[in-house]
């Protein structure tokens, strides 16, 4: 009898959780009695476990093993064993790069034995390389809480940290494994590359505030390389490439963000900041108030909603005053709308030029001129502010200054409109350089062959040398140079072949029509009936009759 309960108890001791005390043995009745009534009805003697015996009625001892459900030290061990076997696994796919099934056999590991600080180390690692950084800090975490000696799991928490962005958590969690382990190198250097992003974030601060977005985006972009995850650096850069007007850049990044998180109220801002500024306003507005919707106190989105609406609202009022032929309250308009965003280069180019065709309406050419020019300032590629002021230009006679411009606009759109614009301004710079024999004579260039007559006879007399001999020299010399252009003007203007020659432009000295040979007496005293047709004569100082034969 001794040794059967010797050896009972041993074996219920064996199967109890490692720290755990025997099971008591029923004191309600002699031990013999007890365990005999025990081996009767539960104990099953091939495998020496207490559990019900088909056929028999259950033990009702309070000592019985069947009535505690204990978890015998055999099956921790054993799933110890599958824990580690799971984790081995784990490793073999991590170091083979594929990390999707090294993070199944991890958590399987971890499914086994949830307090074991390296499995989550493991798992933590495996998140990291699959980008998954916020449920990598998570692993880490637990890691370090089952651990915190573990230094692997203070580094991997630190990483996590730094990788979404905070840097100041990440320096706790290097500061935490020197402690551990002050030699280590990796710590080391990951506690200065933490340091760096907090100097790029301050730096970054001061230039936004500066507006000097260039070096902002230097610094976002120096500190995404050690904070890959961070969308908050990700969002401050794509907002100062908008400012810059690189807007492709700019979408990319917030479109990056929104496809892993639609929700993302500052990549929904972005998005429509970058619409906003290509002039695409309605469409800015969607995303600004999708962006409100996610965080109704977004200052920024809340502030581009209101001068996108009221940008808009003012163009439009514009534009109708515009084709209504209310001149001045347009111009009025596109001012008010001028002062809302200052920003907004795009818009307010075209909010210039719109001005600027206000401004020609008015015959204001100079100002028109000037709101043309800052339209293209504003944006170089606009060419309806090139052409609007190369119309200026045409009208105020400055052809030079319209040909460069009408060259800027071929250059960049080859077609038969802008070929002949150019062609124009080209032949009317040629006209300018040369005697404008219409002015001379006083005419229009749709003047008939009577009235060409009628003004060489009036300037003619009026510039004859024989009219001022009484004049100075300088005077003489003045007057002369003025009779000899009509008779010029007259020679050209008064032959068809010539004056066609002369309104198109071409040369006049081509094919013999040149003025080499001309006489301006010559041409007088041929329109004037040849010599003793008329004679000046003083009829007092500075007065003249003429008296014709």
């Amino acid at each position: 009898m001794f040794p059967f309960l010797f050896w009972g108890a041993g074996a219920g001791t064996q199967g109890l959780v490692d720290g755990s005390a025997p099971a008591p043995r029923c004191s309600s009745s002699p031990v013999q009695d007890f365990w005999a009534t025990c081996r009767a009805t539960c104990w099953e003697e091939p495998t020496g476990r207490h559990e019900a015996v088909p056929g028999m009625p259950r033990c009702r001892g309070a000592g019985c093993l069947s009535q505690q459900s204990p978890t015998p030290v055999s099956s921790a061990g054993a799933a110890a064993r599958e824990a580690e076997s799971f984790k081995e696994q784990g490793n073999g796919y991590y170091a083979k790069k594929e990390y999707h099934e090294a993070y199944n056999y991890y958590t399987k590991a971890i499914d086994m034995c949830p307090k074991n600080a390296s499995y989550y180390g493991n798992r933590a690692a495996t998140l990291m390389m699959l980008g998954r950084f916020r449920e990598a800090l998570g692993d880490a975490q637990q890691s370090v809480r089952l651990d915190d000696g573990f230094v692997r799991g203070h580094l991997r928490e630190g990483k996590c940290h730094l990788s979404l962005g905070n840097a100041m958590a990440a320096c706790r969690s290097f500061q935490r494994a020197l402690e551990l382990d002050h030699k280590n190198a990796q710590a080391q250097q990951e506690f200065k590359n933490a340091n760096a992003v907090m100097e790029y974030e301050k730096i970054a601060e001061t230039d936004f505030e500066k507006r000097d977005f260039r070096k902002v985006v230097f610094c976002m972009d120096r500190a995404l390389e050690f904070a890959p995850a961070c969308h908050r650096f990700k969002i401050l850069k794509a907002e100062c490439l908008a400012m810059l007007g690189r807007y492709p850049e700019a979408q990319s990044v917030a479109s990056d963000i929104l496809r892993l998180d639609s929700t993302n109220a500052d990549a929904l801002y972005v998005r429509g900041l970058c619409l906003y500024y290509e002039d695409c306003i309605e469409k800015a507005v969607q995303f600004f108030v999708q962006a409100l919707r996610m965080a109704p106190d977004h200052e920024k989105a809340c502030l581009a909603c209101r001068n996108a609406k009221a940008l808009k609202a003012k163009k439009e009022d514009g534009n109708k005053a515009f084709k209504d032929g209310n001149y001045k309250l347009a111009y009025e308009l596109y001012t008010e709308a001028l002062a809302i965003d200052p920003n907004n280069i795009k818009t307010n180019a075209k909010l210039y030029c719109n001005r600027g065709t206000v401004n020609s309406k008015l015959r204001k050419l100079d100002e028109a001129v000037g709101d043309c020019t800052r339209a293209v300032t504003l944006d170089d590629t606009y060419i309806k502010a090139y052409l609007r002021r190369a119309q200026c230009y045409m009208d105020m006679e400055q052809y030079e200054e319209a040909v460069r411009d009408y060259e800027k606009v071929y250059q960049t759109e080859k077609t038969k409109e802008h070929k002949q614009l150019l062609k124009n301004a080209q032949l009317e710079l040629k006209r300018s350089k040369r005697k404008d024999y219409y002015k001379i004579l006083g005419v229009d260039r749709n003047a008939s062959e009577d009235e060409i007559k009628r003004a060489y006879r009036k300037r003619a007399l009026m510039h004859h040398p024989d009219r001022h001999s009484g004049a100075s020299a300088a005077v003489q010399k003045e007057e002369e140079k003025k009779f000899k252009e009509v008779g010029e003007a007259f020679t050209i203007l008064s032959d068809p072949r010539k004056k066609t020659r002369y309104d198109s432009g071409q040369d006049l000295d081509e094919d013999g029509v040149g003025m080499a040979d001309f006489d301006a007496n010559n041409i007088f005293k041929a329109f004037f009936g040849g010599p003793g047709g008329f004679s000046f004569e003083a009829s007092g100082p500075g007065n003249f009759f003429f008296q014709f034969g």
